[in-house]
């Protein structure tokens, strides 16, 4: 029975040994400034994270919109160049315009977290974001790619 359950512990090992993600995104879009007892408490969280600090309505109201966190991670070429995360997005008031955001990180880096946030006027005068897309580089490098169903 032994020798079974440590085969099973080496399989699923193994099995997992292959995956890795080097980018990840999480979304969340804060639509009201309002917390009720309802709501899950996952869901809560992230509006009182996001709206920590505004003190008055209006504060709370320049911190809705949508929000993305990008963790990535590249382990095996530190060093090898700076990284470069670069997020293209379109709204829903631009048009076929393409806006981006982009974000350095030192080549010592092997991992890291970033949000973009497009909140406030951006928001509410840009539209919601209807597509994204997002790019991991290091140097010249391309890591990861990840983007929304309706991007083209």
């Amino acid at each position: 029975m032994k020798l079974f359950t440590s085969l099973i512990a080496t399989l699923a090992l193994a099995a997992c040994a292959g995956r890795f993600d080097p980018l990840v995104v999480e979304q969340f879009t804060l639509r009201d400034e309002s917390s009720s007892s309802g709501d899950d408490p996952s869901v809560r969280m992230e509006k009182l994270r996001h709206l920590h600090g505004a003190v008055t309505m209006a504060e709370r109201k320049q911190k809705l919109g949508q929000y993305y966190n990008f963790v990535w991670s590249d382990p095996q070429a530190v060093g090898e160049g700076k990284v470069e995360l670069v997020f293209h997005y379109q709204q829903g008031s631009s048009g076929s315009l393409i806006k981006k955001m982009t974000r350095e990180f030192p080549s010592s880096d092997a991992s890291g977290e970033v949000e973009f946030a497009i909140i406030g006027d951006d928001y509410f005068i840009g539209g919601k974001v209807l597509t994204w897309k997002a790019t991991l580089r290091r140097g010249n490098r391309e890591l990861a790619s990840r983007q929304s169903y309706l991007w083209q």
